[in-house]
C-alpha cells in the first residue's frame, strides 16, 4: 500500500501552473497510491464550501475523480483555508480529518498536522488562530455574504503578506519544546507537516519530524510504502 502526503499548495487563480501541476499529480502518482493525505492550505484563500470560483469547482470535481478511483483522499485544514467543511466533504469524497491525526504509515504510528500549532514563537498568529478558530466565530464567517467573504480574505492575505515580512525568522519556524511534546503527548516516534515551506527532516529527541514544502519552482510530497518512508520533489512545467 502506497501512501501519499502533500501541502501547502496555495491554489489561486493567479497561479494557474500550480493548480494544473496538482491535477496532474492527481493523475499519476496520486492515482496509483491507496491513499492521499493533504495536510492543509491546498488553496491560498477557501472563503466557503459556497465558493462558485472556477478554481474552486474544478479542484472539488479532481478529487471526487479521484476518489472515484477507490483512492482514500483525507484533508486537514490548515491556516489559508479552515473554513472547508462538510459540504466539501461530500462533493470530492474526502474524510476530513481534526488538527492532529495518527496514522500509520510504514508500520508506526505518525502524527499527521499543518505546522502551524507549533510555531508558539509567534504569538500574534496563535491569538489569531484561536480567535478564528472559535466555532461561534467560524459559524458566523460562513454565513456572511459570499461578497463579503472574498473581501474579508482578501484583506487578510494582504495584512498576512505585510505581517509576516515584518517578523524575525525564528518565530515563523516550529518551536523545538512544542514539536517534541507534542509528540510526546501523541506517543509516537515520527511527526509530518507543512506550513512551514522548509522541507526537511529533522532529528529530535523522540523521533524524526518530516516537513514537506511548498508547491512553487518544485512540488512536494511523501511516498510512505511498506519500504520507506520518502521526502520527494520534482520541477514543475
Amino acid at each position: 500500500m502506497t501512501t501519499l502526503l502533500i501541502s501547502d499548495l496555495h491554489l489561486s487563480p493567479e497561479r494557474p501552473e500550480i493548480t494544473q501541476a496538482f491535477f496532474d499529480f492527481l493523475d499519476t502518482r496520486a492515482a496509483a497510491a491507496s491513499e492521499l493525505y493533504i495536510l492543509g492550505d491546498l488553496f491560498e484563500a477557501w472563503i466557503g464550501d459556497d465558493d462558485p470560483s472556477e478554481l474552486a469547482v474544478s479542484v472539488q470535481q479532481r478529487l471526487s475523480a479521484l476518489s472515484d478511483k477507490s483512492v482514500a483522499v483525507f484533508f486537514m485544514a490548515g491556516n489559508r483555508d479552515f473554513a472547508v467543511g462538510k459540504r466539501f466533504a461530500r462533493a470530492t469524497g474526502c474524510t476530513l480529518l481534526p488538527d492532529y491525526h495518527v496514522a500509520t504509515l510504514n508500520g508506526a504510528p505518525t502524527l499527521l498536522l499543518h505546522g502551524d500549532t507549533l510555531c508558539t514563537g509567534d504569538k500574534a498568529y496563535q491569538r489569531f488562530r484561536r480567535r478564528i478558530r472559535n466555532p461561534i466565530v467560524l459559524w458566523l464567517m460562513k454565513r456572511l455574504p459570499l461578497s463579503k467573504r472574498q473581501k474579508i480574505a482578501s484583506d487578510w492575505r494582504q495584512k498576512s503578506t505585510m505581517a509576516n515580512a515584518n517578523k524575525p525568522e525564528n518565530i515563523m519556524d516550529v518551536s523545538t519544546e512544542a514539536v517534541e511534546q507534542t509528540m510526546t503527548k501523541f506517543a509516537v516516534n515520527r511527526m509530518i507537516h507543512g506550513h512551514t515551506h522548509r522541507p526537511n527532516r529533522h532529528r529530535h529527541g523522540n523521533g524524526e519530524r518530516i516537513v514537506l514544502g511548498d508547491w512553487g519552482e518544485q512540488g512536494w510530497y511523501i511516498e510512505a510504502n511498506d519500504r520507506q518512508v520518502a521526502l520527494q520533489s520534482f520541477a514543475l512545467k
